[in-house]
């Protein structure tokens, strides 16, 4: 059975991207796991959630009440590396085809996360996420420490 290659989107006309740090409660392994197989625990509505966390294998949620997020896995790495494509409609990337990597490092009991997302079609876009990721990540790390 032959393997389709990996084709990350080309982001080379949209340079605008950003980056968001957090240290969290919450090994790697558990972070990993929230951000590959458990979205419903924490930033996708109930049941919405079509996906299966495998390179190259698409996803679809809708978070916010309804608000579709559609992408592709481009890298896994478990416990430290989830890379994928996001799109979402008007108000979000506007159809533009972006890539959002979450990158985990132990640090002390819990994990340093930084998540850099890059392809924005514009600073506006730009500038919606980097209010709205610091927001998602402080979730993240509250959900997860209950789940513990």
């Amino acid at each position: 059975m032959d393997v389709a290659p990996i084709r990350p989107p080309d982001l080379s006309t949209r340079p605008f991207f950003l980056v968001a740090e957090r240290i969290m409660a919450a090994s790697p392994d558990e972070l990993y796991r929230m951000c590959t197989s458990q979205l419903s625990l924490w930033f996708a509505d109930p049941g919405s959630v079509l996906s299966r966390p495998a390179v190259n294998e698409p996803f679809f949620f809708t978070a916010g009440g309804g608000h579709p997020h559609y992408g592709r896995f481009l890298r896994l790495e478990p416990e430290r590396l989830v890379e994928l494509t996001w799109v979402t409609g008007a108000g979000g990337t506007e159809g533009a085809e972006t890539v959002l990597t979450v990158e985990l490092s132990p640090h002390g009991a819990g994990t340093a996360v930084l998540l850099t997302h890059a392809g924005f079609p514009n600073a506006e876009s730009r500038d919606r996420h980097e209010q709205s990721w610091p927001a998602v990540l402080a979730q993240l790390d509250q959900r997860a420490a209950a789940a513990v």
